[in-house]
């Protein structure tokens, strides 16, 4: 089925309202999870919804939390989360830290102890429209891991993205490179169990580390577990987000014995004011033609040109302006949650 995103991001405003949250935080808890789904990463849209109210009822989350200033030494600061919800605690820290790079040119940036932040990409596109560079490492901890250590057999750490988003001009739209360390996101994987089809080859393990595509073996006991993407590189990476976003941001790791409730964040960032290195014309100019010069590559499948970071996600949002697809088994899952507060679906 198709729903408009206008009338959808009002459905979901409700449902957290409905929920305990003040209107502004509701609305940038629906505007992250609708822009979610148009940018095309459905497993960090509106699909997320019922799991965000079980944490709510479990008590993981608090509605209309502020993000504590642990420390403030100029160009490193530390927040913690308070168990708020993800979005809305990581847009007020971002938009501090981004008035701080740009006076100081460089923030190095810890928060802890936050519920789901959901896309990190939105967060480095908040900094770009500032003409800053970000990069972020970022952690979580769940009462069950889902991805398999390079040579392990079960589940050790989450999906632990890595996310670098880089302004490249006024005029042009910045690089996002946002990912999963993982062979496949989680919220992907059940997104193809609710499809009813196959994950990837060569994502997912069952729990004796045997080689399926069946996307329920992660959500039924005994569980199996994602791979990291690219073997040992991934890994690589995976248990450095795991070591900066975790441990070095405070907020530790998987490997603790007592998980908290909920999924907890930690996020590890680092913010650059580009001009205070290079000034916005040498660098625009280096990267717009190195950009020009890499999509110049002659196509290998003419119908699919060289693409750089972000560009699928914004062709994406285009196409789904006029609707956005939401399969039927996530759509019963979002109207039962919402139901569960109060909040009846709208006509579609």
């Amino acid at each position: 089925m198709l729903i408009d995103p206008a009338r959808l991001q009002a459905f979901v405003t409700d449902i957290f309202v409905a929920a305990g949250s003040a209107r502004d935080e509701a609305a940038q808890i629906a505007e992250h999870l609708v822009t979610s789904n148009l940018k095309g990463h459905d497993s960090h849209g509106v699909g997320l919804i019922p799991a965000y109210l079980l944490h709510l009822r479990d008590g993981a989350v608090f509605p209309n939390r502020k993000p504590k200033l642990v420390s403030d030494l100029g160009a490193i600061i530390v927040h913690d989360g308070d168990s708020g919800y993800g979005q809305p605690i990581a847009n007020a820290v971002f938009a501090m830290v981004g008035e701080r790079a740009l006076a100081t040119g460089v923030v190095v940036s810890a928060l802890r102890n936050v519920q789901h932040v959901g896309r990190i990409g939105a967060y480095g596109e908040q900094l770009a429209k500032k003409g800053l560079l970000s990069i972020h490492f970022v952690n979580a901890i769940y009462a069950q891991a889902c991805v398999a250590p390079f040579r392990g057999s079960d589940a050790r750490l989450m999906t632990n993205p890595i996310c670098i988003v880089a302004p490249i001009g006024p005029d042009r739209s910045p690089v996002v490179l946002d990912f999963a360390t993982s062979a496949i996101a989680l919220g992907k994987v059940r997104v193809a169990m609710n499809k009813g089809v196959e994950a990837p080859p060569d994502t997912l393990v069952d729990h004796k580390g045997q080689a399926t595509r069946d996307p329920r073996q992660l959500f039924v006991d005994p569980k199996g577990a994602i791979l990291p993407f690219g073997l040992h590189k991934g890994w690589g990476l995976a248990l450095v987000a795991e070591m900066l976003g975790g441990a070095l941001a405070g907020g530790g790791t998987q490997a603790a014995s007592t998980k908290p409730k909920g999924l907890v964040n930690g996020l590890f960032s680092i913010v650059i004011d580009q001009k205070r290195l290079i000034g916005d014309g040498g660098y625009f100019a280096d990267v717009a033609e190195l950009i020009d010069y890499v999509k110049a590559s002659p196509a290998a499948d003419p119908a699919a040109p060289v693409l750089v970071p972000g560009e699928p996600e914004r062709a994406i949002a285009a196409e789904r302006a006029a609707g956005l697809p939401i399969d039927e088994t996530t759509w019963r899952e979002i109207v039962a949650a919402a139901q569960s507060v109060g909040v009846a679906a709208p006509a579609i």
